[in-house]
């Protein structure tokens, strides 16, 4: 496994990338709004997600675009009919899930630029295909063909 962030960081930094996918489905889906802007604390810091999400800025329009392509991918993926077996269930809807958490970091690959998160963002990528290819084996399904490594560069 790809170890650059001890563990005990990771944890806290997936659930923050996990809360800005939250907020970006939020409001792809028209479900939330954010706080005022210049708020501190968790306010401030979910505003501030907001802003990333629901951006004009042609810099952030392109990170924008894909995330939100990804949050819609992964939130059909997870909308699943109930098979009657709960095991299948659980592994159809996390796959669907750790799919968006790929889709999310390989946009931050394309159009991010700090090294530390680019980093975590690879991270994301090897350990989430592991857990997809684990949840496809004990499902009897085939693995997905591989990707290549999680090198591409920032764009400017």
């Amino acid at each position: 496994m790809l170890t650059t962030t001890p563990s005990r960081l990771r944890r806290p930094r997936a659930l923050l990338l996990g809360a800005a996918a939250l907020a970006c489905a939020a409001v792809a889906f028209g479900a939330w709004h954010a706080p005022p802007s210049g708020k501190g604390g968790d306010a401030g810091l979910m505003a501030r997600l907001m802003d990333i999400c629901t951006s004009r800025d042609p810099a952030q329009a392109g990170f924008a675009a894909e995330n939100d392509a990804a949050m819609a991918r992964m939130m059909a993926g997870m909308d699943i009919k109930p098979s009657g077996d709960v095991d299948r269930d659980f592994a159809e809807m996390m796959i669907a899930h750790h799919q968006g958490a790929i889709d999310m970091a390989l946009a931050e690959l394309r159009h991010g630029s700090n090294e530390q998160l680019r980093r975590i963002a690879q991270e994301i990528i090897v350990e989430q295909q592991q857990e997809i290819a684990a949840m496809r084996l004990a499902l009897d399904q085939p693995l997905p063909p591989s990707m290549p490594a999680p090198t591409q560069p920032a764009r400017p």
